[in-house]
């Protein structure tokens, strides 16, 4: 490993700080409009949310995660060029675990499915309509079905590990790790599994805005 090549990394760190920069924008957007707009809970409450306002309707299906995963992405090989030669089977783990998990994450997301069958709720007949919800029900199954919670339990590792190389490594302060090993604790129980999952879920956005925040000023340094 010695002998690899240096490879001047600064634009990379230079989009990896510019991205976490916009997640802390999106995160707490993300919350202001599930407070302030709490999703429906049936898909006939669906339907009628796209019907007044597809964008709304779109974003209470997670419609920004679709750019949050990405964020996270870059995040991600961004800590891998760093942390690799200190510790390589950690970093290849976390990484594969991460990319792999955030390629789960989009085929979950109902948000455009969930538009489309809205709309074609709304131009069908009153005796066909039942159609479109059945195939609604369908749709939010797999929401929270086995490549959401795929996602979540190899995001979850991805972050664990990650944390754990950063806590060893000397170039980052301890407190890195350790906001990100909180945030990975409070993901140990997805947001799928009911109130505990959602209560939970939320709490971990708390070390996880920390956790990003630090590694931004660290990413700026570098860039």
């Amino acid at each position: 490993m010695n002998h690899l090549p240096t490879i001047n990394l600064q634009p990379l760190y230079r989009v990896a700080w510019i991205l976490s920069l916009l997640m802390l924008f999106i995160i707490p957007l993300q919350i202001l409009i599930y407070v302030l707009a709490p999703p429906p809970d049936s898909v006939a409450g669906f339907f009628q949310l796209f019907s007044r306002n597809p964008f709304l309707g779109l974003v209470s299906l997670d419609f920004l995660y679709l750019f949050n995963n990405i964020i996270v992405a870059v995040i991600y090989v961004a800590l891998f060029s760093l942390l690799f030669r200190e510790r390589p089977a950690t970093c290849i783990l976390a990484l594969l675990f991460g990319l792999i998990g955030v390629a789960c994450y989009y085929p979950s997301n109902p948000a455009f499915e969930m538009m489309t069958l809205s709309h074609h709720f709304s131009q069908a007949a009153a005796e066909s309509q039942h159609l479109y919800l059945a195939a609604g029900e369908a749709v939010m199954a797999a929401y929270t079905g086995t490549a959401f919670n795929t996602y979540y339990v190899l995001s979850t590792l991805c972050l664990l590990l990650f944390s754990y190389s950063l806590l060893k490594s000397p170039q980052f302060k301890g407190s890195i790790g350790l906001w990100g090993l909180a945030s990975g604790f409070f993901m140990i129980i997805p947001s799928s599994a009911g109130t505990i999952g959602i209560i939970f879920s939320l709490l971990s956005l708390i070390p996880w805005v920390a956790f990003v925040a630090l590694l931004m000023v660290h990413f700026r340094k570098l860039a």
